[in-house]
């Protein structure tokens, strides 16, 4: 890969897009540093696409600085599509082609990059390289996909949302592939709103909600900051004030979704027997009850009162 220059990789400063009365993009800014794995973590209708194609010279900002690779669409377009791999929400490719030839025509896009069998290794998919296009599945699709954005050997590796849709091996799969081009030094900008998939490639996550990001750090970081590694999700028979909730041994931090209350507990031996406890002597009991450890998802709930998955 070439020699990315001095400043980060992406550097955005006050970016706004509007469609009509949508502000989908509202005063964001974000750097990239070289070399990592950036994850845009956010429901559908966070702003996560839109952002991801104005860095991409997609659709043009309303108003911000947007630099990437050290250049700016503007004036550098040419030369920037050269150094980038995108791999879009939703490819369409055409159906009566074969993989080997699909991919033969990406490449030669590029004055340089992997040769069709180097990318069929990187992929898993030398085995369908004579296959049409219709013949693949899902996961094959997507594969052939990132095949495809790594045809000119990039420097910067655009991903958004690789993995809806996939069945688990096929997002294992590809997980593989994301791993292995950020181990060869390449930088990557992943939106996603599976947590599980952020925590795993992600060095960094900005949290993005309403065109805006919220938190920004390395997943641990982030969960750290609710103050526990436990989460008690229950549905109390009476209600509970939340301050009798907070007095209980270990808990740091109530959340209420619907009639869940959720408790973020240090030490959740503790917490749990001290809740049912409370809950009997009130005259009440444990309706549903469910525990994990604190994830990313936890935090965005912390953040604004919804979850990840919420449209």
């Amino acid at each position: 890969m070439s020699a990315l220059d001095g400043e980060p990789a992406i550097r955005v400063r006050g970016l706004r897009k509007s469609f009509g009365d949508v502000h989908a993009v509202q005063g964001l800014d974000l750097e990239v540093q070289r070399g990592e794995c950036y994850g845009l973590l956010g429901p559908n209708g966070a702003g996560k696409t839109t952002t991801v194609e104005i860095l991409e010279g997609l659709i043009p900002a309303d108003e911000g600085e947007v630099r990437v690779l050290g250049m700016n669409w503007s004036h550098q377009g040419k030369a920037l599509r050269r150094r980038l791999g995108i791999q879009l929400q939703e490819t369409r490719f055409t159906e009566k082609v074969r993989v080997d030839e699909t991919l033969r025509l990406f490449r030669s896009f590029y004055p340089a990059g992997p040769s069709v069998d180097e990318l069929l290794d990187r992929v898993q998919l030398q085995e369908k390289r004579r296959s049409y296009v219709r013949d693949l599945s899902g996961g094959q699709r997507q594969r052939l996909s990132v095949a495809c954005a790594l045809a000119g050997d990039p420097d910067l590796l655009f991903l958004d949302e690789p993995t809806t849709g996939l069945d688990p091996q096929s997002r294992r799969a590809l997980w593989g592939i994301v791993e292995a081009f950020r181990a060869a030094g390449g930088t990557i900008l992943l939106t996603t709103h599976f947590m599980d998939e952020a925590e795993r490639l992600a060095d960094r996550v900005g949290i993005m909600d309403r065109g805006q990001i919220l938190e920004e750090g390395s997943p641990a970081e982030l969960i750290r900051g609710l103050g526990g590694a436990h989460v008690i999700e229950f549905e109390p028979s009476i209600p509970i004030p939340e301050e009798e909730l907070s007095d209980l041994p270990g808990v740091q931090l109530v959340r209420s979704r619907g009639d869940v209350r959720l408790l973020t507990c240090r030490e959740l031996h503790r917490t749990l027997p001290a809740l049912v406890s409370h809950l009997a002597r009130q005259g009440g009991e444990l309706s549903s009850l469910h525990t994990h450890r604190a994830t990313l998802d936890d935090v965005f709930l912390a953040r604004t009162g919804r979850q990840l998955r919420d449209d």
